[in-house]
């Protein structure tokens, strides 16, 4: 098959024809339509996530048939419609068994802890537990771009973040993830700020739904921005980039006793980001984290999605082959880009 391969961090990917792969006794092999691009994928290419062993090949969110089944599978046969969120879990540790398989003790990640998407072909872990059946009539486009950021989005804004109607959210960083929040927050009912440094992400957050929107490359001061804006700072703020900038803004910019959920990844030289705690006491500020979203939490997604209550598929700004998709990558470092990019390895 043909794979988008990098062999040294940071260095140009490459297209190469590599082993086609092969399902373990409980996992498929999957035939990929569409993978989304996402800034997750950047990191990894760059060399942020221990998990990795060079060569690699990345891709994490992504929608197809499966094409091979594992001895063990009972749920799926080849030729099923599926995406999968981009934590496959084992579905024995107790974390599952207690339900939270996006913080499974064992799981394994497509592009990261082996060979992802950005395939004509990948193999995916315990089957049963994680593939997600894709409706009829939703695009393979579509359901790609829910498996991390629309997916980790709702988790983020609806069970982690328990928007409410009628709150102030406040969304730092337009790209994939925080356009779905923008999208999710108003479906909820909430005022959105959106907050961004690229005019074309702040165009698209108000088409989505914000109420409001900040320019964080022409305004001295984000956070101050957004707490006039909604007359004492958000209920609710996520910073959906992952930059210390962002995670301070979010943070500063919250009203006493709000919450703040981190969804970006946060590198950083020693591995750790500075954050406003003295504010967070003072004002006692709630801070949660956000992986995903389990196999299982699927089904309320995708009911307001067929419902037209949330459209992902509006987010999808645009679609590759796969011989564009090593520069495509390479350039999320400068240019994280708006909306969701998806890679269709068979155009």
């Amino acid at each position: 098959m043909r794979a988008v391969v990098f062999e040294r961090y940071g260095e140009p990917a490459e297209i190469k024809e590599v082993a086609d792969p092969q399902p373990a006794e409980h996992g498929v092999v999957v035939r990929v339509a569409a993978t989304g691009l996402c800034r997750s994928d950047w990191h990894g290419w760059m060399g942020h996530d221990p998990d990795i062993t060079l060569p690699h090949v990345p891709g994490h969110e992504l929608a197809g048939t499966v094409e091979a089944v594992g001895a063990r599978v009972t749920g799926w046969r080849p030729g099923d419609r599926v995406t999968v969120p981009f934590v496959c879990a084992c579905g024995s540790c107790p974390a599952c068994a207690a339900g939270d398989q996006q913080v499974c003790e064992r799981q394994t990640q497509p592009g990261f802890h082996h060979w992802g998407s950005f395939a004509e072909y990948v193999a995916l872990d315990h089957a049963d537990v994680n593939l997600v059946r894709v409706p009829d009539g939703m695009s393979f486009a579509t359901a790609a771009s829910l498996g991390c950021r629309f997916a980790t989005a709702f988790r983020a804004v609806v069970q982690q973040g328990r928007v409410a109607a009628g709150e102030w959210v406040a969304v730092h960083g337009c790209g994939g993830v925080g356009l779905s929040a923008v999208m999710i927050a108003a479906a909820s009912g909430a005022r959105v700020v959106a907050v961004d440094v690229s005019p074309r992400a702040l165009e698209l957050a108000r088409a989505f739904g914000a109420t409001a929107c900040v320019d964080a490359a022409g305004t001295a001061d984000p956070a101050e921005a957004v707490r006039e804006l909604t007359g004492g700072g958000a209920h609710l703020s996520l910073d959906a980039l992952g930059s210390p900038a962002t995670c301070a803004a979010s943070v500063a910019g919250l009203r006493r006793r709000g919450r703040h959920v981190q969804v970006g990844l946060l590198p950083s030289a020693d591995g750790t980001t500075p954050v406003p705690m003295a504010r967070v006491i003072a004002l006692e500020l709630e801070i949660f984290g956000s992986h995903g979203m389990a196999a299982h939490a699927y089904p309320a997604m995708l009911e307001l999605v067929q419902a037209g209550m949330l459209r992902p598929d509006r987010l999808v700004t645009a679609a590759i082959p796969l011989e564009a998709a090593p520069s495509a990558l390479a350039a999320l470092g400068t240019a994280p880009g708006s909306g969701v990019t998806v890679i269709e390895p068979w155009s």
